[in-house]
């Protein structure tokens, strides 16, 4: 496993080794042991999810007050840019952001630590996205901010109108959000 830090502190990309032959390929997607060796970390995985969307839905800035999940995000199917952005109170980084592709055919994960917003848009025409958390989804303290809020300056892939749901379209900028602390 080869694991390769992003601009913001903690937030690491994954990188699963690949075992290809003539019949396809091999991976181990996630061994407890390695992660925790590898990223530093000690966190457990408590709840996997699995998300399809078709081309062009955005999904986020999504993040949960006083109970923050870290997440281990893949693609299995498609291609999606991920975005993650600092919330974490005190933190050097705070409101900075880094994204990446994640793709079927790269096989990269990327581990967000608690206490991050998270958001991707769909590359192509449809995605399936899987991801561990490390805390159990709770709707009444899941809060989101605003994917195209200027102060933070989000690159998202140019040329893709993105489609929302009401509540993403909607949601407050940074400095107007309630944030947890």
């Amino acid at each position: 496993m080869k694991v390769t830090p992003t601009a913001i502190s903690g937030v690491l990309v994954v990188e699963p080794q690949l075992f290809t032959d003539s019949r396809g390929f091999f991976l181990e997607s996630f061994n407890q042991r390695k992660f925790d060796a590898a990223t530093g970390t000690g966190f457990t995985f408590v709840q996997d999810n699995h998300s399809r969307s078709g081309k062009g839905v955005l999904r986020g800035l999504h993040f949960q007050a006083l109970q923050p999940q870290g997440k281990l995000v893949r693609v299995v199917r498609g291609a999606v840019f991920d975005v993650v952005v600092d919330i974490r109170a005190g933190s050097p980084d705070f409101g900075k952001w880094a994204g990446l592709e994640l793709s079927e055919h790269d096989h990269r994960q990327l581990w967000v630590p608690p206490g991050m917003a998270h958001g991707f848009l769909v590359l192509s025409d449809s995605a399936d996205v899987i991801y561990k958390t490390t805390d159990y989804y709770a709707p009444e303290i899941e809060r989101c901010i605003r994917w195209d809020d200027p102060d933070l300056a989000i690159g998202w892939p140019a040329g893709i109108v993105p489609l929302l749901s009401p509540r993403d379209r909607d949601a407050p900028s940074l400095r107007r959000c309630v944030l947890p602390g």
